[in-house]
């Protein structure tokens, strides 16, 4: 009974010793709790920090590396045939001959240039020395001949297509007779099946045929790597210009570089492309009327709403918002600059706040003073060497590339020049910034310009995509690999004339000589 009793007597103090446990446990699950929140409130903490400091890091941009070329993987331009490539036909087994009447300014011929000679192999056919329109745009009658090298242009293709300066005459029942091309206006960006059908009949059925205008009269995007590697052969190897132009450029390069590096910017802010745009509500009205006249002499007509126009980067930059775009990016008031560009809409003052930024400004006329600059600074000429300066510059910058050919073709010889660096604006994205900016809103302006430019492509290699073209980027095909994953780009053989000469059986030996130091592969020295 004791025993019972006793056990009666101890079980109102188990049950309190119950209770005090409770009571320490929960006290130690809240300690447990707040030392668990205040450690991650501190891990929190910390890595707020140091995601600060990392995109910090990441809004820096490295001046010293713009100054180089960009990094290229492996990657070297090459655009010698990788498969079998018949050398063109004998003049008799031609399907005839092949006019084109380039139109447009000299970057658009170029690219129309580069279209004929493909058109041209994809007929079987004889090509004509292109012409170049002196009429539509710069009133100049240099011809293809005062702006080109001919004979290195027909030189270099004749492994690929065979060109004649003129069409010859022909011996008919003992009489000489001319062969007339028969005229025909192509499709704009026509499918190759339009040359192999509607074209080659008439040709076929003429002896020649005409084709004008001719720009954009081949369509861009086409599944033949060595149809897209031609037009590289004709564009980046064939197309030189004439001697005293490459003479008059390097000058001008040679000038800039004696005092360090130095940027081009093609700066479009043109009344031709200020119109095309829409943009006008920044100008006077006076300056609106005439924007207003050009646009409706030259393009057709379109209502376009400055403020939506602007929202969406539809805009050319101003030169201020260039200069601020540099100056966000790090580059300081000692940069040398070589503006390449027609006459600034608007006068000095869209001028004077980028001079402010940047007063180490040049073009061709400032560097070098010669008489055949100063008489045809809106010619060819001067389109060609301003060409070739933002070609050999250090740095190049477009500020409007959309539909301009200069800047798209610069960008895209830039590219296999070997992959010197661009600077590209991403204009949609920078336009609220600068928005901004007008209305007075400039705190973090310089954080948030880099931001968006640290997203931009500097110049390496990338996947082409629209409103890109093979004239803008013709990687991946032009360019190839020593040590490639995918076969199809294994860099060619290192003799790869010497194999297409050996084809070329209507060539002599002797012709073949000044062929030699010809390389359709662009090496690591020359870059």
């Amino acid at each position: 009974m004791r025993r019972l009793g006793h056990h009666r007597l101890q079980h109102p103090k188990q049950g309190g010793g119950l209770k005090n446990m409770m009571g320490r446990l929960s006290i130690a699950v809240v300690v447990l709790l707040i030392c668990t929140v205040s450690l991650l409130l501190s891990f929190s903490s910390t890595s707020t920090k140091a995601d600060s400091r990392s995109a910090a890091y990441r809004s820096q941009i490295n001046i010293e590396e713009l100054w180089r070329s960009a990094d290229f993987g492996g990657w070297k331009p090459s655009s010698a045939p990788r498969s079998d490539w018949p050398p063109p036909p004998a003049l008799s087994e031609s399907n005839g001959y092949l006019r084109v009447r380039c139109n447009g300014g000299l970057n658009q011929q170029r690219s129309a240039i580069c279209n004929a000679v493909l058109a041209a192999r994809i007929m079987n056919a004889t090509l004509v020395l292109p012409e170049l329109d002196s009429n539509s745009f710069w009133h100049d009658d240099s011809g293809f001949y005062g702006i080109y090298d001919v004979e290195h242009f027909i030189s270099t293709l004749r492994f690929d297509v065979r060109i004649v300066e003129h069409i010859p005459e022909i011996r008919k029942n003992g009489k000489t007779k001319k062969i007339k091309a028969f005229q025909i206006r192509p499709p704009r960006d026509a499918p190759i099946s339009w040359y192999t059908t509607d074209a080659l009949e008439k040709m076929k059925e003429h002896g020649a045929i005409y084709l004008t205008p001719f720009s954009h009269r081949l369509a861009e995007e086409i599944d033949n790597p060595e149809y897209q590697r031609l037009r590289c052969r004709v564009n980046y190897h064939a197309l030189r210009f004439k001697p005293h132009i490459m003479k008059l450029s390097q000058s001008i390069v040679d000038k800039l570089r004696s005092q360090g590096h130095f940027m081009s910017i093609h700066l479009r802010f043109e009344m031709d492309m200020l119109a095309f745009a829409g943009c006008l509500d920044i100008f006077t009205p006076k300056e609106q009327g005439i924007l207003k006249k050009y646009r409706k002499e030259n393009f057709a007509p379109k209502v376009l709403n400055y403020g939506e126009r602007r929202a969406i980067g539809k805009c050319p930059l101003t030169p201020e918002e260039v200069g601020l775009i540099l100056h966000a990016m790090g580059f300081d008031n000692s940069t040398r600059i070589y503006l390449a560009a027609g006459e600034l809409f608007g006068g000095d003052r869209f001028m004077k706040p980028f001079r402010t930024l940047f007063p180490h400004l040049e073009n061709h006329s400032s560097v070098e003073h010669t008489d055949e600059l100063v008489g045809n600074t809106r010619g060819l000429l001067g389109s060609a060497v301003d060409y070739m300066v933002c070609l050999l510059s250090d740095i190049f910058m477009p500020t409007y590339d959309g539909p301009s050919n200069f800047a798209n073709n610069l960008l895209g010889h830039r590219l296999y020049y070997g992959f010197r660096t661009t600077i590209r604006p991403d204009r949609k994205a920078l336009a609220p910034i600068f928005i901004d900016w007008e209305n007075g809103r400039r705190a973090g302006f310089d954080e948030a310009v880099r931001h968006v430019m640290l997203k931009t492509n500097f110049g390496g290699p990338h996947k082409r995509v629209p409103p890109e073209s093979i004239y803008t980027n013709s990687w991946p095909e032009c360019f190839c690999q020593t040590s490639p994953q995918n076969p199809a780009d294994k860099c060619p053989p290192d003799d790869v004339l010497q194999i297409l000469s050996g084809r070329l059986k209507s060539e002599t030996t002797d012709d073949l000589k000044p062929l030699t130091p010809l390389n359709l592969t662009v090496s690591e020295a020359e870059r």
